[in-house]
């Protein structure tokens, strides 16, 4: 069975910085669409980013472009969401998630496989 093991949650200052992890085991990260999804009180799971198994090309919701990045190390089939200019509004549960398909959708319901979320305070 595939598996996502996700950490690097916790609370940080607003304009702060924070990395989350996502090491997977049981299977090649890099042949897989990959992503990262959070879902903060109340709300509906909102995809944050996904980068395309084909071309490498990446997507990422409004709210986080040019303070979000998404980068994957292949050696340590391990993928990353790197976080910066943090904001109270960014708190949440994240959540790393992987597809087989290839159709680049980021959309939670094309990703069968997902890591058990790890919590993002943005907080003073």
């Amino acid at each position: 069975q595939l598996q996502l093991v996700e950490s690097g949650g916790g609370l940080v200052q607003p304009g702060g910085s924070l990395r989350l992890s996502c090491a997977a085991s049981r299977f090649t990260l890099a042949s897989y669409t990959i992503g990262w999804f959070r879902q903060a009180p109340g709300k509906d799971r909102e995809a944050v980013s996904c980068l395309s198994r084909r071309d490498g090309s990446t997507t990422y919701v409004d709210s986080v472009k040019g303070r979000f990045t998404i980068p994957r190390d292949n050696d340590k089939n391990t993928m990353y969401l790197q976080m910066n200019s943090l904001k109270p509004e960014d708190t949440a549960i994240y959540y790393c998630a992987a597809s087989g398909s290839l159709l680049f959708i980021c959309n939670s319901n094309y990703f069968p496989h997902w890591g058990q979320g790890t919590q993002v305070t943005g907080s003073s």
